[in-house]
């Protein structure tokens, strides 16, 4: 199996992410990762989707949210496009493993972003491989909590994925 991006322009209001997201559970397949947000038009919002599978689910699975009525525009990512993603990691520290934590962080770029006598919460960003590392790193000291955003994408140089028309639908 493969891992596919896929990007999307939805309106902008209540119901869209259900929609999408019944589609994908009616075809028994899973959502690896899902990120939404408003775009520079408020009428629109940009979805991120990463799935697993062949190019038929693929295809099938692209054919099928572009017959939904909000969706206004949907592509697959290119490889070469630039993938992040969020992490915030509450792990275990006491004065014996802080500096082992933190000289992890720094491996990493990671940054502190609470510190208490027992925990200390930490942010990273990048491709969901190196968080994955991060993480890997971090359990053997006892990892409290993590909580990640999920993949989002952007394509380099001037490609984009507005939509074509100047899409001004009132909400």
């Amino acid at each position: 199996m493969n891992q596919y991006t896929i990007s999307a322009l939805v309106s902008n209001k209540s119901g869209v992410l259900v929609r999408v997201a019944a589609l994908f559970a009616r075809r028994g397949y899973n959502i690896e990762s899902l990120s939404v947000c408003k775009t520079e038009n408020d009428a629109l919002s940009r979805m991120t989707i990463v799935l697993n599978g062949d190019d038929y689910i693929l295809g099938q699975m692209m054919k099928q949210m572009d017959k939904l009525v909000d969706v206004k525009k949907i592509q697959q990512v290119e490889e070469s496009a630039v993938c992040r993603e969020l992490l915030l990691a509450k792990v275990k520290t006491d004065a014996a493993t802080r500096s082992q934590i933190l000289e992890i962080s720094q491996i990493f770029r990671a940054k502190v972003v609470d510190v208490s006598p027992e925990a200390t919460i930490l942010e990273l960003t990048g491709k969901s491989s190196k968080l994955d590392g991060f993480v890997t790193m971090l359990m053997p000291y006892g990892v409290m909590e993590l909580a990640r955003t999920g993949v989002t994408a952007i394509g380099r140089g001037k490609a984009c994925i507005k939509d074509e028309t100047d899409y001004k639908e009132k909400i």
